[in-house]
This record gives structure tokens, C-alpha cells and sequence, in this order.
């Protein structure tokens, strides 16, 4: 069996839905993450910002880097089962990192076998990774910069490794969104600025995730009853009537978080959060972002059995939170009968 071979059975063996290579070379749009950085549509995540030569070549990142494999991991968990609030499918249970990266050692264990060194990454690493993917026919990036696989639609996991190993390239599967824009149309604060552009100060995602103070009042009414996360440009992809539930029952929804309703999360001390949202996503932007994001969608979509609770975070020791319940409440009220906010 060649290496390639080899390293797409371990794939399959250790749980990834999809194995392509790619050679290590210079990633495709990296004169437009340049300008994207230097327009400043990355926001707060500053990270973003370092050694960009490094992001945008692989060889600055592992010396002898000749190729990269890529990998995707199918995570969608199928409908909603909240009452009254979505969260962003990839975060309904545990943190997709620890699962992938424990996947990713075994790759690498593999490939040492075979003579490579590596470095591997699962969405952390300095990698224009979806460039890589798609060099190597693992999709496509979509209008909403969002990577699309023909048999996975929108809902999967990228990961890669860099290795010294020299192994042939695939063939790239080219673009297949025609003239669909149902990602562009379909972004409730218009984020996507232009096919494959996204400005992260306007994205849900980030504002809900990455943001850390508070949000500004332009995009709150847009937001709705995203509690965490967006996943409207992925929904919205024809694709995805070829997706089906991941066979990973560590991506299905945490009862425990689900079968609560929104005001019930302003009642979590700390120590409950970090219970709650144990090995989660979530449990990383921390209390107070989570309980300011139940706040905005409480203003929105909340009724007046909802204003006791808000009432009571008022009162909680973080302003963020202060702030965020009292514009929910001034909002309730702005829509009761006879009511003024």
C-alpha cells in the first residue's frame, strides 16, 4: 500500500468522513486574508493578526512541509430541540477540539510510522485551512466562506496535518455554487459583504462568541433568538439535503442544556455555568458573555413571565450583564398591551 493509501485508511479507521492531500504551497487567498486583515473585518480576534506569513504558508510552519492532509469530520446533530432559543449546532455538546485533536495524534502516530514529522491542527493552528481543503478537493468554499463537501453539505469539521512526507496531491473538485446566493440573502445582519467576505464585526457568530463586551444595540434585534453562534448561512445551503446525522454521539444535543428555557440560564452562578457547559464550546466565553447573549434574546423574544428573571439579573455583579437585562426588560415592556418600555 502506498503512504497515501495508508493515510487515507487511518482516517477512515479513526473516525474522520474524509482524507485529501494537498501540496504544501502558498494558500490561494492569501493576498486577500492580507487585505481583509488590514481593513480591520477580523474585529477583536487579534490573534488573527500575527505572523501572517506563517498563516498563509504552510513551510513557514513546519520546515520540510511537503504536503498537507486534509480532513473533514461530519458533526450535524439534526433539529432543534430548544424551546425558544438556537444554539450553533457544532456547540450542542463536547468541545469538538478534544474529540479531534485525540483523533489527530493517532494520525500523527501513523504517519511517524511512515517516516513523516507533522503538525496538526484542528481550526487553532496558523492555517488558511480552508484553502488547503479545498486544493485538495475536500469541497469547496462557499459565498459565505463557509467549506461545502458534496456528500457532507455544510456541516463538518476541517482539520489538517502538515508533514514532510512526499505524497501526490489530489485533484481539487472545483466550486459548485453557480449563481446560488441563499447564504448572502439569507445573514440577518448582512455580514457576508460580498461573496466569500465576511465582516466579523457584523457576524452573529462573532458577536455572540468572539465579542466581549457588549453588543452593540444596531445588530441585537437581528441576532433574535440566536443564544450562541449562527448557523443561518449553513442551513440555508442546498447542499445540505445530502447531509446526515454524524455517526459521533459526542456532537448530538446535552439534554441537561436543552431541556432548559432561556430565562433559566440568568439563574446560573459560576460554578453551576462551568457544570453545565462542562467540556463544552461554550464554557469558553465564560458566565457573563453567555448570560448577556440570554439577555438579547430574551429582549427579543421574551413575554412578561420572563421579566422576574430579568429583574433579578439587574442586580447580578457583572455590568455586562446589568446592561444586557435592562434593555431586555425596556424591550418586553415596549411590546406588552397598553405598555409603554
Amino acid at each position: 500500500m502506498q503512504p497515501a493509501d495508508a493515510i487515507k485508511a487511518l482516517a477512515r479507521e479513526v473516525g474522520f468522513d474524509d482524507c485529501r492531500i494537498a501540496a504544501a504551497a502558498e494558500a490561494e487567498h492569501a493576498d486577500s486574508f492580507r487585505e481583509w486583515i488590514a481593513e480591520g473585518c477580523h474585529g477583536e480576534m487579534a490573534w488573527m493578526e500575527r505572523t501572517p506569513e506563517r498563516r498563509c504558508d504552510p513551510r513557514e510552519v513546519l520546515q520540510g512541509c511537503r504536503a498537507v492532509v486534509t480532513l473533514a469530520m461530519n458533526y450535524y446533530p439534526g433539529s432543534n430541540p430548544a424551546d425558544g432559543y438556537r444554539i450553533a449546532r457544532y456547540a450542542w455538546n463536547d468541545d469538538y477540539h478534544d474529540i479531534i485533536e485525540k483523533m489527530l495524534r493517532r494520525m500523527d502516530e501513523g504517519m511517524q510510522a511512515l517516516g513523516g514529522t507533522q503538525r496538526f491542527y484542528v481550526d487553532t493552528g496558523p492555517v488558511l485551512e480552508r484553502d488547503h481543503a479545498s486544493a485538495a478537493g475536500l469541497g469547496w468554499n462557499g459565498k459565505s466562506t463557509v467549506q461545502i463537501h458534496r456528500h457532507l453539505g455544510t456541516w463538518f469539521f476541517l482539520a489538517e496535518l502538515l508533514t514532510t512526507l512526499e505524497l501526490p496531491a489530489d485533484q481539487p473538485f472545483g466550486d459548485h455554487c453557480g449563481k446560488c446566493t441563499r447564504c448572502i440573502n439569507a445573514c440577518p445582519t448582512k455580514a457576508i459583504t460580498a461573496p466569500h467576505r465576511v465582516d466579523a464585526r457584523r457576524c452573529i457568530s462573532y458577536l455572540t462568541i468572539e465579542h466581549k463586551g457588549p453588543i452593540p444595540e444596531e445588530f441585537r434585534e437581528a441576532i433574535g433568538d440566536r443564544l450562541y453562534g449562527c448557523d443561518e448561512c449553513l442551513e440555508v445551503c442546498p447542499w445540505n439535503k445530502f447531509a446526515q446525522l454524524s455517526r459521533e454521539s459526542r456532537f448530538h444535543a446535552r439534554e441537561a442544556v436543552f431541556k432548559m428555557k432561556t430565562r433559566d440560564f440568568l439563574a446560573l452562578t459560576d460554578e453551576e455555568f462551568r457544570a453545565l457547559f462542562s467540556k463544552s464550546p461554550i464554557k469558553r466565553i465564560k458566565r457573563p458573555r453567555f448570560l448577556r447573549n440570554a439577555c438579547v434574546v430574551l429582549g427579543n423574544t421574551g413575554t412578561a413571565e420572563d421579566l422576574p428573571a430579568l429583574e433579578k439579573a439587574t442586580e447580578d455583579p457583572d455590568p455586562l450583564v446589568v446592561e444586557h437585562a435592562q434593555w431586555a426588560i425596556a424591550k418586553i415592556k415596549g411590546r406588552l398591551p397598553g405598555r409603554v418600555a
